[in-house]
């Protein structure tokens, strides 16, 4: 099977700095929605990889006497959603000193249910390459915010080195939406206005209140390259190898049965096929009769050494650790995990600071406006802590915290305990519980003076 991407990689959407001084014109936002749809076989080709549709069932089928086993292994889907469940299992934490500005991203991060929000954002991330956050206002003036794929929404970048987002357009189709027909719609989205448009007419407008496009774009790299992108045609390769395999087995069970120097008739023929049970007796000559099944050759070891190395070649080059191979069980101590983790975590950590560049252009936007906070640069001095979701030696971690006693500071230590969520808040607790106890060892000692 020729494993050939339908789609050419992506490129980003540009236009001159100037292009919107006369305002917006249809004509641009149509210019951009065609060029935009260029991109569109690829995003389905990958969408399709993640859900299991995979190239091998759209293949010719063979003749109707043939073998014609068309089988898919979900390895894009295992290897996005174990990269997500390690990367991002646990919770983004976005922490403020400013008491008030860190309860209003709390009441914010609340009503959007942002740690759901988050981990879905990193998915559609990792499976096209970027994704796009949209921040709105409700009825009720609160700030929310909502996930759109490359395939609904774009933005456009100035032609300058500096690469500046001009305005961003969500489009669709009212009708038969997988084949781009029907009655084109959508919005505009630009750092002053929010237009409506339906085909060739703009058909609402409003004043943007967050004075800057209110979309952030996640990406995973700065190539907007999926997750397992890279290993699209491995894992089409290991489909069709694991496809003629099966086929191979159906070959077998089906082998004809060849009975050579001796002539049987129909009664005969079903005697042995009922019975399973082969007595030609009486027959002249019985030494010369063959009997024997009869099978084309078969590859098994090749097949399964081509398979074998496959699987290894998909985990390597996506960077995903194979966590149901057996030898993860091996792994007793955090040392020996973390090594066999290393290029998950490499991935990780170049993912997380992307997604922490996304989550501070989503609180710039948040504070433009004075209700939600009175400073707008108060996502500055924000926190972001990323935790990787790994099983812990608890055991492990309390000896080596016990180890830096008198090396490094006790919050250091605390942090290196994984049971400890806020080791400032654990030194509080400490210092809390030492002074209520300090009474009560005095009066212990009085006490036993009087003794």
């Amino acid at each position: 099977m020729a494993n050939k991407r339908p789609y050419k990689l992506p490129v980003p959407i540009t236009r001159d700095a100037n292009v919107l001084d006369q305002g917006v014109k249809m004509e641009l936002i149509k210019g951009c929605i065609e060029q935009h749809k260029l991109m569109l076989p690829r995003y389905e080709y990958l969408e399709n990889l993640y859900l299991g549709f995979h190239d091998i069932f759209r293949l010719p089928e063979k003749e109707g006497w043939k073998p014609d086993h068309r089988l898919a292994v979900g390895f894009p889907r295992y290897i996005t959603d174990t990269f997500i469940g390690y990367a991002y299992g646990k919770p983004i934490k976005v922490q403020s000193e400013d008491e008030k500005f860190d309860e209003a991203m709390q009441l914010f991060a609340k009503r959007n249910a942002l740690k759901d929000h988050n981990k879905e954002m990193a998915k559609v991330a990792c499976k096209f390459g970027h994704a796009f956050e949209y921040l709105y206002q409700n009825e009720n003036t609160e700030t929310r915010v909502t996930r759109f794929t490359p395939r609904q929404m774009f933005i456009v970048y100035d032609d300058s080195v500096a690469e500046r987002a001009l305005f961003a357009v969500r489009y669709g189709y009212h009708g038969e939406k997988s084949k781009l027909r029907g009655k084109l719609y959508g919005e505009i989205l630009t750092p002053s206005q929010v237009l409506k448009f339906e085909e060739d007419k703009i058909t609402d407008e409003n004043d943007n209140p967050y004075g800057k496009i209110p979309v952030v774009e996640w990406k995973l790299n700065e190539e907007r390259i999926g997750l397992y992108e890279s290993v699209a045609g491995l894992v089409e390769t290991y489909n069709a190898a694991l496809g003629e395999k099966a086929n191979d087995v159906e070959s077998f069970a089906e082998a004809y049965l060849a009975i050579m120097g001796a002539e049987i008739d129909e009664e005969g023929i079903r005697r042995i096929r009922d019975n399973r049970i082969i007595n030609l007796y009486g027959t002249n000559n019985a030494k010369d009769v063959l009997i024997q099944f009869l099978q084309k050759p078969t590859a098994d070891g090749t097949q399964e050494n081509l398979l074998d190395r496959l699987e290894t070649l998909i985990y390597q080059t996506s960077m995903v650790a194979n966590i149901s191979d057996e030898s993860f069980g091996g792994a007793t101590s955090g040392t020996s995990l973390a090594y066999k983790l290393q290029a998950m975590s490499n991935l990780a950590e170049s993912f997380d600071s992307k997604v922490e560049k996304s989550i501070r252009k989503r609180l710039k936007l948040f504070c433009t406006l004075s209700t939600n906070t009175p400073h707008q640069d108060a996502y500055e001095d924000v926190e972001i802590t990323f935790t990787r979701n790994v099983p812990k030696n608890l055991l492990e971690e309390a000896q080596t915290a016990a180890q830096l006693s008198g090396i490094v500071s006790h919050e250091t230590q605390l942090r290196g305990l994984s049971i400890v969520a806020d080791p400032k808040a654990e030194l509080e607790r400490i210092k809390d519980e030492d002074e209520e106890s300090q009474p009560l060892s005095v009066i212990d000692k009085a006490f036993a003076g009087d003794k």
